[in-house]
């Protein structure tokens, strides 16, 4: 979303999409700056170097552009998740790739997590179903796979997907907290090795282990 700074002075025509992503992301350091009710459209404009006539003729509100923030993140967050599920079949890779995934959106210049995780807006709906629904989203992509490998009916998956995901973020946003003293990697590692630790004592269905056995090489 980063926009140079040679396009920001105030009047120059940019095309429509850089133009949004140039508001999009003055709007997101405007509201991790100062939370959603402090936050001015005023300011919003001044940041991006554009009128607000200009801002309001991409965004008809405030809400509008905080909608919008929201969505782009969380569609990276589900995204990174799935394919962190979808790149490889094991599932102790797949456990520790789907944590770090959380220790990477945390760390990312910013802090776009404050919108999704820590969101002063949560009273309106449409915010809070953006908010939970990125849990949600990925907890039922790992639910998905824990039912499709082992005998534990639909409900105890989601529990298990929904704990893990929930696992995943807070313990990203304390590594964050303490200031990264523990290398990021090795602070992924760490908190999915535990998860792993868990979800990797249900034992696999007859079905998953026949599939599993199927795929290995016949030995001569």
């Amino acid at each position: 979303m980063t926009v140079s700074a040679d396009s920001r002075s105030k009047g120059q025509r940019l095309p429509r999409s850089a133009r949004r992503a140039q508001l999009l992301e003055a709007a997101q350091a405007a509201f991790v700056e100062s939370g959603y009710h402090a936050a001015a459209m005023d300011d919003i404009a001044e940041r991006a170097g554009v009128s607000k006539p200009v801002l309001y003729q991409h965004f008809p509100g405030k809400l509008d552009l905080y909608l919008a923030l929201l969505d782009h993140h969380r569609e990276d967050v589900e995204q990174a998740v799935r394919s962190a599920l979808t790149q490889t079949t094991d599932n102790k890779q797949r456990v520790l790739a789907c944590v770090a995934v959380y220790f990477e959106f945390v760390s990312r210049e910013g802090a776009p997590f404050r919108l999704l995780f820590e969101s002063d807006l949560t009273s309106d709906p449409a915010v809070s179903e953006r908010v939970e629904g990125v849990a949600i989203t990925c907890g039922n992509a790992l639910a998905e796979v824990i039912a499709a490998d082992t005998d534990l009916g639909d409900e105890d998956a989601h529990m298990l997907g929904m704990a893990l995901t929930g696992m995943a973020q807070v313990s990203a946003r304390y590594w964050l907290s303490r200031g990264g003293q523990i290398p990021r990697e090795e602070a992924a590692r760490i908190v999915g090795q535990l998860a792993w630790r868990g979800i990797g004592g249900f034992p696999k269905s007859e079905s998953s282990l026949s599939h599993d056995h199927a795929e290995q090489p016949a030995h001569s």
